[in-house]
């Protein structure tokens, strides 16, 4: 017992300290004030921007008027992607084509597989622009995100494209808000942001992004069986050696999930996304060579790693307070636990902090996420690994957030 637990013990502080260096790495990247002071460019590239929309009637409206919003010096073209919405997509979309010239409604034919996938390589096929940038229908970019996110993509060095930071819109509606929030605060940004600082990889979070339409080409673009195929492109594209930088200062604002329910289902088909992810990469020899190999392992600490430790945490805990298991060393089981939820805090508590999140009830949130927020990842890896297993055989369908 005493050999298992200590093997356990090391592995435990190998991660939490990983993501720790991560996150001071994040601060110090976000801490660099000449990021904000960016030149522009003698000439901008042109850009398609993608809109995947399946009956988004309840949030189109604030997205596209946020994209007609856009300041963009170079030649921007706007399109929805309609895939047989039944709801007043359409409607939207044509209202919104008929008063800009940029902005097209397109009315994605009947195809398999559905989702997102088929919809954004149906998308790549109507354009030649130089770069193309997806933004899903619920989000509404500030002013300059699209500028910034293209300016880090053309002067950075092989470079294939850009990604920027997701900000929660209804981040105080409720409890669950504030606990999405804070997550995007930590996981997203500064854990993102201290991966690029640290080993330059970057990965696409499936909005506010851009990538560089003769890199979607070489890598036969988007997945569409991958219900995770920003994280499949990302793969992809690393493997090609290409770098995608990390541009926080690039804003896009996104509604979450206001129910459990629909939380619990939306992370459901995120972690079943991965979990085929993973399946790919003992596919793909290239994804396991070189810079493809931290991502590989980046997947599995996050998805793998991440909820094993936190089963095992639980279980460290109860032996301890119940001194059910007596070991040599001097240091309590116990405290061991403590010291780690101490670490997971303050984490949370820099990262909102610097994300101009902090406030009395988030505040509250950090104190109670690690027993509340956190243990549902532990239900979600074994549901999603349930359905993964059902699934191999069928078919991927639109199983879109329910927007409010």
């Amino acid at each position: 017992m005493n050999v298992i637990l200590l093997v356990i013990a090391i592995a435990f502080w190998f991660l939490l300290f990983y993501y720790s260096g991560l996150n001071v790495a994040g601060i110090v990247f976000r801490s660099l004030k000449h990021r904000e002071d960016r030149n522009d460019l003698e000439s901008y590239p042109s850009v398609a921007v993608l809109i995947p929309a399946h009956n988004e009637g309840k949030v189109l409206t604030g997205t596209l008027e946020a994209l007609v919003n856009l300041v963009y010096p170079g030649v921007l073209t706007v399109y929805v992607l309609n895939d047989n919405s039944s709801d007043n997509t359409g409607e939207i979309a044509d209202e919104y084509a008929k008063a800009f010239s940029h902005v097209k409604h397109i009315r994605v034919p009947n195809g398999y597989p559905k989702g997102k996938a088929r919809v954004l390589n149906y998308g790549l096929t109507l354009t030649e622009a130089d770069y193309i940038a997806v933004y899903d229908a619920d989000n509404q970019p500030e002013p300059d995100a699209l500028k910034k996110l293209i300016e880090s993509a053309v002067t950075t060095k092989n470079a294939v494209g850009a990604v920027g930071q997701v900000k929660t819109l209804n981040e105080t509606k409720n409890w669950l808000t504030r606990m999405i929030a804070i997550e995007f605060s930590v996981f997203q940004l500064l854990m993102q942001s201290g991966r690029w600082i640290l080993m330059k990889l970057g990965s696409f979070t499936g909005t506010n992004m851009v990538v560089s339409r003769q890199a979607l080409l070489a890598c036969n673009g988007w997945d569409e069986y991958a219900l995770a195929e920003d994280a499949d492109l990302t793969m992809k594209l690393t493997a090609l050696g290409g770098i995608i930088p990390v541009v926080p200062e690039s804003r896009t604002w996104e509604q979450e999930p206001e129910t459990f329910r629909v939380w619990f289902k939306q992370r459901t088909r995120w972690m079943q996304g991965n979990l085929y992810l993973i399946q790919k990469t003992f596919r793909e020899p290239s994804w396991l060579k070189g810079r493809s190999m931290f991502h590989s392992a980046q997947l599995l600490s996050v998805y793998i790693g991440f909820v094993f430790f936190l089963a095992v945490s639980d279980v460290w805990f109860l032996l301890g307070l119940l001194g059910a298991v007596h070991v040599t060393y001097t240091i309590p089981l116990l405290l061991i636990w403590f010291e780690s939820l101490v670490v997971y805090i303050v984490q949370l508590m820099t990262s909102t902090n610097l994300d101009g999140l902090m406030s009395g009830r988030n505040m509250v949130m950090i104190a109670v996420m690690y027993f509340t927020y956190a243990q549902l990842w532990i239900a979600l890896l074994i549901w999603a690994t349930v359905k993964q297993v059902r699934s191999r055989s069928i078919t991927p369908v639109w199983d879109k957030t329910v927007r409010f």
